[in-house]
C-alpha cells in the first residue's frame, strides 16, 4: 500500500509499507512475488530492469530451462507453468534452438500476470542502494532509486525476499555470503577443484541471426575480436552448431569480477560476439556457407549472470544432496537439472566445460554429473540467524558445485514460488519465517500441492480436500495394448541401433504379464540375440541399471529384416506391483535397432545407459514400440485421487478410452451429502519435455478444452459451472453458490485434439 511522499528541491522521497517485499524481478523474484500475494500478504516487487524476466527476458534472451530438459515429465509447475503454456499459446515465434529467441511477448506474458494479480505492486527500472535495520537481525525497509524519475523509495515490510542474483539486499544486511569455488577438502565435493578461489562461472549476452534470403556481406569492426583458429571452437566445446542463434559458451568471468566489471564484461562480451559472428560468416569451413544470407538480426547488451553471491542460509547445500537425492522434511521445490560447472574464464579458459569437450552429453563426466529429479530444502531459502531475510534464484545457500544444478531458470522459478508461500503464510500465522521449518512446513508444502507444485517425496494430504474422501468412477477407462511405430507409408526413421543398454517404463495394471514383444530391426543379414531383462522399477526416474534383481531375463533370437515383432513368453505374476512402474531392458547390440513408437504413451517413457551404472532419457521424451499381453488397465478413474499430479511411481492419470464416442464423464461418490464450493482441475498440459519443444501458437492436445460440472440434486444431475476454451494445466469451477451433494460428475465435452479425455487431479472444497 502506499505511504507518505515528500519533495525536497526537485528530488522525491516516497515511503510504502507492505507485507512482502521482493527485490529482484526474474523468475524466481516474480514467482515469489505473485505466489505471496496470491495466499493474501500484501506485496511490493522491486525491479531494476524496465521489464520482468531476468535471464529469460527480451532483454537477455535465454529460454527458461530446468529438469525437463534431462528428464521426461519432469517439467516445473506452478506459477511458471501457467506463464510458459500462456506464452505459447499466444507467441509465434518457437524457441526451437537455444539463446536469441525470446521476443516481447513473453515479457507481456508476465507482465499481464502481474497486472491481474490482487494484492500486488510493482516497482520497474527501480534499484536497491540500501538497506535500513530494525535490529542487526531484522531488515526494517529497503531503498531504491527509481530510474529517469529523481524519485527514492523507502519500502517497509515484514519479510524481504531477496531475489536479486547478485544478493545485494542480504549484503547489505550484514549476512553471510560466499563468493567463488570451494575446495575439495571443505566439503568433499567430487566436481571441487583441489583448491579454493575467487573464480565463478561467467556473465554472457547473446545474439540472434535472421536469413533474409540473399547473400549478406559482414565485415567485423577494428575493435571486435579476431578468431582464425578452428581448434578454439571445434576441439575445446565451443561448436557453433547453429548460425541463427548464439550461444551459451560466450562467455567471460575472471579475471573481472561479475558483479562490479559488468559493464567491462558488457564491452568484452560484444566483442567477442562480432568476433564469433565474423568467424561464422568469414572463415568456418563449415558454417560460412550456410551463413551466406543471414544477416545479424539482435545482439544483447545486458549480461546474463551465471553467479556471483551465494547467502548463507540455515542450510547448505552440496552437491552429495542432489547427488544422493537428499530427502529433506523442508522440502518444497525440485531440480533435474545435470552439476553444469563452466570453466572460469570462459572465452579465456582452455575449454568450455567439461561435459562440452567434444559434444558428446555421454562422455564419463557428464555421467557423474546427471542428477535429479531431487528435492531442495526451504532452509535454503532463509539466511542464516535472520528473523526476516529470505532469498530464491541464484543467490540461495548453496556451493559452488551444488550451485551448477540449482541455478537454471525453471529451478529458480520454483523456488521463489516456494519463498514466497512461505513468507505468506508465515505472515498469516504470525511467527518469523525462520521458523517455519520447524512450525509450518506442512502447511506450505501442501499450499504449494494445491497451487499445481510437485513435490518428490510430498503428496496431497489436504484435510479439507473432499475429493479424497470419494469414491470414483468413469464412464470409461484407457488401457495399455502397447505402442505402435508409425504405419507403412508414413515418414518412419529408422530404427537405432542399440549400441547402450536401453529401457522402456511400464506401468502393471493387471495380475499378470503373459508376453511382451518388441518391433526390432535387424540388416546384418544374419539372425542376431538380444539379451532382455525385466525389473520392478521405483518411479519413472528410477535410472540405476540395475535396481534390483531382474524379474525375468530372457536372450531373444532378432531374424535378419526391418520390422521384426520378437515375442517373449514372460509368464510372470505381477499383483504385487500394481500401480507402479516395470522396465523392460534391451541389452547392448549395436547390429539390432528399436523402433521408436509413432506417439508417446502418456506415462511411458524410455532411456538408455550411459555408465557409471546410470541411464539417461532417451530423445526429449519417447515410448518405444512394444506389445504387452494382457492389457494393462493403468488410466483408471481412481488415479485422481493418486495425490500426485505427473507420471511418477505411477500414471497418476484417469484417460479415457479413446474409442469413446459420448464425452466422456469421471463420477465422484460420497457415503453421505457434502457441500462443494469449489472443483480444482489438474490437467495434462506440457509436462513431458522442456520449453522449446514446444512450436508457437501451441495448445496441448491433451488438455481438455471445455469442460463441465454436474451436481446430483433433487434426483437430477444439475449443471454448476463449466470450463470453456481452456488450454492450462490447472483450471477452477466455482459455482454461483456451494452445492449439497453425494454426487458430482465432470464431462470433458472436447479437447484439444486428443481422442482421450485426462484428468490428473480433481480437488473439491467446502468454499471457494
Amino acid at each position: 500500500m502506499k505511504g507518505r511522499e515528500q519533495t525536497k528541491a526537485g528530488f522525491r522521497s516516497v515511503e510504502e509499507r507492505y507485507d512482502v517485499v521482493v527485490c529482484g524481478g526474474g523468475l524466481a523474484g516474480f514467482s515469489a512475488a505473485v505466489a505471496a500475494a496470491r495466499h493474501g500478504a500484501k506485496v511490493c516487487l522491486v525491479q531494476d530492469r524496465p521489464v520482468f524476466g531476468g535471464n529469460s527476458s527480451s532483454e537477455i534472451r535465454v529460454p527458461p530451462q530446468g529438469a525437463a530438459s534431462f528428464h521426461a515429465y519432469a517439467r516445473e509447475t506452478g506459477i511458471i507453468s501457467e506463464l510458459l503454456i500462456e506464452e505459447r499459446a499466444r507467441n509465434h515465434e518457437n524457441p526451437t534452438w537455444d539463446n536469441g529467441y525470446i521476443n516481447s511477448v513473453w515479457d507481456m506474458v508476465m507482465y499481464d500476470m502481474a497486472m491481474h494479480t490482487p494484492n500486488l505492486t510493482f516497482r520497474l527500472n527501480s534499484t536497491v542502494t540500501d538497506v535500513r535495520m530494525r535490529d542487526e537481525r531484522t531488515v526494517e525497509a529497503v531503498i531504491a532509486r527509481v530510474s529517469h524519475a529523481e524519485t527514492e523509495l523507502t519500502i517497509y515490510a515484514d519479510t524481504f525476499v531477496d531475489c536479486t542474483g547478485d544478493g545485494i539486499v542480504a549484503a547489505l544486511a550484514g549476512c553471510e555470503w560466499r563468493l567463488g569455488t570451494e575446495s575439495r577438502d571443505e566439503f568433499g565435493e567430487p566436481h571441487a577443484p583441489e583448491q579454493a578461489s575467487d573464480a565463478v562461472m561467467g556473465n554472457s549476452i547473446h545474439f540472434k541471426a535472421k536469413d533474409v534470403g540473399y547473400p549478406v556481406p559482414f565485415t567485423a569492426p577494428d575493435w571486435a575480436v579476431r578468431y582464425d583458429n578452428p581448434d578454439f571452437f571445434y576441439k575445446q566445446g565451443r561448436w557453433p552448431s547453429d548460425v541463427r542463434s548464439g550461444f551459451w559458451w560466450i562467455e567471460l568471468s575472471v579475471p573481472w569480477h561479475t558483479i562490479y566489471d559488468n559493464e567491462t564484461l558488457r564491452h568484452e562480451l560484444t566483442r567477442h560476439v562480432l568476433g564469433v559472428w565474423d568467424w561464422i560468416k568469414n572463415r568456418d569451413p563449415r558454417l560460412k556457407e550456410e551463413a551466406r544470407t543471414y544477416a545479424l538480426d539482435w545482439i544483447g547488451q545486458v549480461p546474463g549472470k551465471r553467479e556471483s553471491r551465494r547467502i548463507v542460509g540455515e542450510y547448505l547445500m552440496t552437491e552429495h544432496d542432489p547427488l544422493q537425492k537428499t530427502v529433506f522434511p523442508d522440502e518444497v521445490a525440485y531440480g533435474g537439472w545435470f552439476i553444469d560447472l563452466h570453466e572460469p574464464g570462459g572465452l579465456l579458459a582452455p575449454f568450455s566445460e567439461h561435459s562440452a569437450i567434444g559434444g558428446n552429453s555421454g562422455t564419463s563426466y557428464m555421467s557423474k554429473s546427471y542428477v535429479g529429479p531431487y528435492g531442495i530444502p526451504l532452509r535454503i531459502l532463509i539466511a542464516n540467524k535472520m528473523n526476516n531475510v529470505m532469498m530464491a534464484g541464484r543467490n540461495v545457500s548453496v556451493t559452488h558445485a551444488a550451485l551448477g544444478t540449482v541455478r537454471v531458470m525453471g529451478t529458480t522459478a520454483v523456488m521463489g514460488q516456494a519463498a514466497g508461500t512461505a513468507a505468506a503464510l508465515a505472515i498469516r500465522a504470525g511467527i518469523p519465517v525462520r521458523d517455519v521449518p520447524e512450525r509450518a512446513i506442512g502447511d506450505v508444502q501442501q499450499a504449494l500441492l494445491r497451487d499445481g507444485c510437485f513435490l518428490p517425496n510430498v503428496v496431497n494430504e489436504d484435510e479439507r480436500d473432499l475429493a479424497r474422501r470419494a469414491e470414483v468412477r468413469a464412464s470409461s477407462e484407457a488401457v495399455l495394448a502397447g505402442a505402435l511405430p508409425p504405419p507403412d507409408g508414413e515418414d518412419r526413421p529408422a530404427a537405432q541401433p542399440l549400441t547402450h543398454r536401453r529401457g522402456q517404463w511400464i506401468c502393471v495394471g493387471a495380475d499378470r504379464v503373459e508376453v511382451l514383444t518388441v518391433c526390432l530391426a535387424n540388416g546384418s543379414g544374419a539372425a542376431q540375440t538380444v539379451e532382455a531383462r525385466l525389473y520392478a522399477a521405483e518411479h519413472i526416474w528410477d535410472y540405476r541399471v540395475e535396481p534390483g534383481e531382474p524379474l525375468a531375463a530372457a536372450a531373444l533370437t532378432v531374424p535378419p529384416g526391418e520390422e521384426q515383432w520378437v515375442e517373449w513368453p514372460v509368464g510372470l505374476d505381477v499383483s504385487q506391483l500394481r500401480g507402479s512402474y516395470i522396465r523392460l531392458d534391451l541389452l547392448a547390440n549395436p547390429l539390432v535397432g528399436w523402433h521408436a513408437a509413432a506417439a508417446i504413451q502418456p506415462g511411458h517413457v524410455s532411456a538408455y545407459e550411459i555408465g557409471n551404472g546410470l541411464m539417461r532419457r532417451f530423445g526429449s521424451g519417447t515410448t518405444m514400440s512394444f506389445r504387452i499381453s494382457p492389457s494393462q488397465a493403468c488410466y483408471g478413474a481412481d488415479n485422481v485421487r493418486s495425490g500426485v499430479t505427473r507420471p511418477y511411481r505411477s500414471t497418476n492419470l484417469w484417460r479415457s478410452d479413446p474409442s469413446e464416442s459420448d464425452a466422456p464423464w469421471l463420477e465422484l461418490t460420497w457415503a453421505g451429502p457434502v457441500e462443494i464450493g469449489r472443483i480444482e482441475l489438474t490437467f495434462p498440459c506440457q509436462l513431458l519435455r522442456d520449453y522449446r519443444n514446444y512450436p508457437g501458437l501451441y495448445r496441448d492436445p491433451e488438455c481438455p478444452k471445455d469442460v463441465a460440472a454436474e451436481a446430483f440434486v433433487d434426483g437430477n444431475w444439475t449443471g454448476i459451472g463449466a470450463i470453456a476454451g481452456n488450454y492450462q494445466r490447472m483450471r477452477s469451477i466455482v459455482p454461483e453458490r456451494p452445492v449439497r451433494t453425494e454426487r458430482l460428475r465432470i464431462t470433458v465435452r472436447s479437447t484439444n485434439g486428443d481422442p482421450s479425455a485426462g484428468i490428473y487431479e480433481v480437488r473439491c472444497y467446502p468454499t471457494s
